[in-house]
């Protein structure tokens, strides 16, 4: 293979992706005039200000010219020389062009601002779309695939929602204006008419061609681009990399598979300004060919017909803006099929539906909850092998539960399925007997306060870190005293602004940045403010050594109490004082019961306890010197 080597495999194009859904020109149509009436009922007025009044301004001044024509003539023959007509004439022409001037700038203005509100909300509906999507579909390319054309189709003023906002407006301006044109046109020669619809129709086929191509061949296939770009864009300006880059001298490297990504996309964009010049090489053809056939019937009809100087000049601007208004009509119908496919990305995706069961039922209220894997198995999608094979378990409330083994092990699979964040392959999870499928998800999220080896910190105040909730709704002093609990006690009085202090610098010059060991902590913080009865630790502390990890765990079990609670970890520091273990290997639970009881069995579980044991022994003896 020659040249460079690519970071990402070129991709060709991919078959439409079976979730996405056609909804037709029509149904969008109607689509965003309801989000228009939703959000901003007023602009559906000030849209129907602005047709009247934009399409009067275009033939106003064909009409206008006539009679100032047909004035002055009259008054070159008379022998009076009267001018107070023509005065009259230019001051009601004054008027209401100035009255025409006034209404559209007023309704473009206040247009312009309530189309990109309208946009605003639409962006706010997709985001909460996929804060509330199931986390298992945010796995899925073709999930991801949808979000991304979604988000493009709310990503500028001209394309997508919006663009198809301006494309009915434009939609109405236009057939307001063929219906006063085509009369005109009809009236002087009913064949121009047909001879001027031909070469505009032949224009927009060519331009419908266009648009069709360009989207296909070119946005379609920048929509995977897009992505790859974005995680360049991530990587070379994380600060979390930057230790990589400049130890590992990656920067050479990382410039030339950005360039190769930049130079991808440059191919795709050449491609589409190609198809654009042939389509206005041949526009400006058909315009040239429209213009001879005006003038060549005007000027018959001047010759042959004495038709007089006004009611050609009249006849000029009608038939100039009717063949003018059909070649943008048709070519916005183009325009406006490829912002209707924009907004099908769109509404395809606020479309999926993402709580499988319409008739969940509520999570009981009790003050215990006992969870049963029967048979349960979890494959990944596109997976050969299960990740997660035939579990059978129970965690009894109160049970304190340690899953250990080497990475790989299905250790975090089984955390998700518990979680719900999957939902299970084959077999059952109970929850007090019932199937937790048959819950309701944010209800069901509730009884679990998860620590998760990546801890996510957000640039707010500690306290809403903590809360995990706004401002109003977070209770300063108990933040206070779960980071207490947590172990950043010492943390929290050093910083000047206490439980107010911003975290990261991402907003905030003064924010404050975590170590790892205190984001782990942090982290403890939050579960311990959620008060949920399950709690479920998957290896957060791998930070952290051995022996740190071993007090933590036991400060984090003494804390909690008799609730319910889950350790996942590769190292064994959370056995001792767990009711019962289950040690996976492979994606099976190879052994189960107590400390003890393992310990006897001599199995895997009782090797690596003791591989890990006489680590823990050098390393209090080094302590210890």
């Amino acid at each position: 293979m020659h040249g460079k080597e690519n970071m990402f495999k070129t991709q060709k194009q991919e078959p439409q992706n079976e979730l996405h859904t056609e909804y037709g020109i029509l149904s969008n149509s109607v689509y965003i005039l309801k989000k228009i009436r939703q959000y901003r009922p007023f602009l559906l007025l000030l849209m129907g200000i602005g047709i009247i009044t934009n399409s009067a301004t275009s033939y106003l001044w064909s009409f206008i010219g006539k009679f100032v024509i047909d004035i002055v003539q009259q008054q070159a023959a008379s022998p009076d020389k009267d001018i107070a007509p023509l005065l009259k004439l230019l001051l009601i022409i004054t008027a209401v062009e100035l009255l025409l001037y006034i209404l559209n700038t007023i309704t473009d203005n206040k247009r312009w601002y309530y189309f990109i509100d309208v946009r605003m909300h639409m962006i706010t509906e997709r985001v909460s779309k996929v804060l509330s999507m199931n986390y298992q579909m945010l796995e899925q390319p073709k999930i991801l695939d949808m979000h991304q054309k979604g988000s493009q189709a709310t990503g500028g003023n001209n394309n997508g929602v919006e663009g198809l906002m301006y494309s009915v407006y434009n939609l109405g301006v236009q057939l307001l204006l063929l219906l006063v044109t085509v009369s005109a046109v009809t009236v002087l020669d009913w064949r121009m008419l047909l001879i001027l619809t031909g070469i505009s129709v032949l224009q927009y086929l060519f331009f419908r061609y266009t648009v069709q191509k360009d989207k296909k061949q070119v946005w379609d296939m920048l929509s995977p681009t897009w992505l790859k770009i974005n995680y360049m864009a991530r990587n070379t300006q994380d600060f979390d990399y930057a230790k990589d880059i400049r130890l590992f001298h990656m920067q050479d490297w990382l410039s030339s598979k950005q360039h190769d990504i930049l130079t991808e996309k440059q191919n795709k964009i050449f491609r589409s300004r190609n198809l654009w010049t042939y389509n206005t090489i041949f526009a400006h053809t058909m315009s040239m060919l429209t213009a001879a056939v005006i003038y060549g019937i005007l000027i018959f009809n001047v010759i042959d017909k004495n038709m007089s100087i006004g009611n050609f000049t009249l006849y000029l601007g009608l038939c100039t803006t009717f063949t003018a208004t059909l070649s943008q009509l048709l070519n916005s119908l183009g325009d406006y099929k490829r912002r209707s496919l924009e907004v099908d990305d769109f509404r395809s995706f606020m479309d999926l539906k993402t709580e499988e069961n319409e008739d969940a039922l509520p999570v009981p209220e009790t003050d215990s909850y006992t969870f049963t894997f029967q048979n349960v198995s979890y494959r990944y999608e596109g997976a050969e092998d299960y990740a997660l094979k035939n579990l059978n378990l129970t965690l009894k409330a109160g049970e304190k539960l340690a899953v250990v083994g080497l990475n790989g092990a299905g250790k975090t699979t089984f955390i998700k399925l518990l979680l719900r964040l999957y939902d299970v392959t084959e077999g059952e999870i109970l929850c007090n007997g019932t199937d937790i499928r048959r819950f309701k998800r944010e209800e069901y999220y509730r009884l679990f306060a998860p620590v998760f080896q990546n801890v996510e910190i957000f640039a707010f105040p500690l306290s809403e870190n903590v809360s995990m909730k706004r401002p109003q709704d977070t209770d300063r002093q108990r933040a206070e005293d779960c980071l207490q609990k947590g172990g950043l006690g010492d943390k929290l009085a050093a910083l000047p602004e206490g439980a107010d202090t911003q975290l990261l610098k991402i907003l905030y010059e003064e924010g404050v940045d975590l170590s790892g060991g205190e984001k782990q902590k942090l982290a403890l913080a939050r579960a311990l403010y959620k008060n949920a009865p399950v709690m479920v630790l998957d290896e957060p502390t791998a930070a952290l050594d051995a022996l740190a990890e071993y007090n933590l765990y036991k400060r984090f079990d003494d804390i909690i109490g008799g609730k319910t609670a889950v350790y996942i970890s590769h190292r064994l520091s959370s056995t001792r004082f767990c009711d019962h273990i289950a040690m996976f290997r492979a994606g099976e639970m190879v052994e189960y019961g107590t400390h003890e009881e393992l310990l006897a069995q001599k199995g895997a579980y009782a090797e690596m306890f003791e591989i890990q044991a006489q680590y823990y022994k050098e390393e209090k003896a080094t302590d210890a010197e």
